[in-house]
């Protein structure tokens, strides 16, 4: 539990697949305020496990990002690649305790289920097949949590998930979980986009003796097309003046700050949101519901 002795721990965890745009730049600048004005710590991690996601270049330029936008990390970087050893030993702690199992479905076999798994292995595989992949086994009953902004949540994700995929890399959701574990980390502010992955974290730190962190889910970033705002998507990286970029992503929280900011220098904007909020003010108001 968070106390005077006990400040927080954020994290902001890109992956290196392109540079930030406006919709990270909301997380990271979302997830360093909330940590940094209670005095907490703020570490920085590269989710780079799916090396077919990675861009040359890409891990560097954030890191540049960042440092415009003064952002300072505690400790050094976490690079995900480089920890594929502590991924397979939880691994093996959930084969052990039965909450991973084998899949031998193809992804062409989901698809034509519907694009969501069905459980076809989820009580042995069939016979003649082998295993691709392991999968999470989730309880049947719903989750529920409290959101920090969009107050009481109910939800699972659909289909067990994978934590080894049939392609030999760890899954995000495996590396994630044992990255915030061993991290220590007490708060995940991140883009609502990521809400559904929650219940599915929940259960995998339940079965990994970690405890669950406090979740607060900002607002997703739309484009002109109503589309979220996303690498994948072509959403353009942010570039330029640092002092304009804080002030968009204030802006896209909800924040009207006063004139006499105009101008002002990314540590100018982020000294003055450090303010505001040591003395009460909401980082988002959310949607309670």
């Amino acid at each position: 539990m968070e106390s005077a002795h006990h400040p927080p721990v954020g994290r902001f965890a890109p992956s290196p697949s392109g540079p930030l745009h406006r919709g990270s730049l909301v997380a990271a600048i979302g997830s360093y305020l909330s940590a940094r004005s209670r005095h907490g710590q703020w570490l920085l991690r590269m989710e780079d496990v799916d090396g077919g996601r990675v861009r040359p270049g890409a891990a560097d330029a954030i890191l540049r990002q960042l440092t415009d936008l003064a952002l300072d990390w505690d400790g050094p970087v976490l690079v995900q690649s480089r920890r594929n050893d502590l991924y397979q030993a939880a691994l093996g702690i959930l084969q052990t305790s039965g909450y991973a199992y084998p899949c031998a479905c193809t992804r062409a076999e989901i698809q034509a289920a519907g694009g969501v798994y069905p459980g076809t292995c989820r009580h042995g595989l069939p016979a003649g097949r082998s295993p691709r992949a392991w999968r999470l086994r989730l309880p049947e009953a719903p989750s529920s949590w409290q959101d920090r902004y969009l107050g009481r949540q109910r939800g699972r994700n659909g289909g067990d998930p994978v934590l080894l995929r049939a392609d030999g890399y760890f899954a995000y959701l495996l590396a994630c979980v044992v990255d915030d574990g061993a991290q220590g980390v007490s708060e995940i502010i991140r883009g609502a986009d990521l809400l559904p992955f929650t219940p599915s974290q929940r259960t995998l730190q339940r079965a990994l003796g970690f405890p669950s962190p406090a979740y607060g889910h900002l607002p997703v970033i739309l484009g002109p097309d109503g589309r979220k705002l996303s690498k994948s998507s072509g959403a353009a990286p942010w570039q330029g003046n640092a002092g304009n970029a804080w002030q968009q992503a204030l802006a896209d929280l909800g924040w009207a700050p006063p004139p006499a900011m105009q101008g002002a220098s990314a540590q100018q904007w982020r000294d003055y949101a450090l303010a505001e909020l040591r003395q009460g003010k909401a980082l988002w108001e959310g949607r309670h519901q």
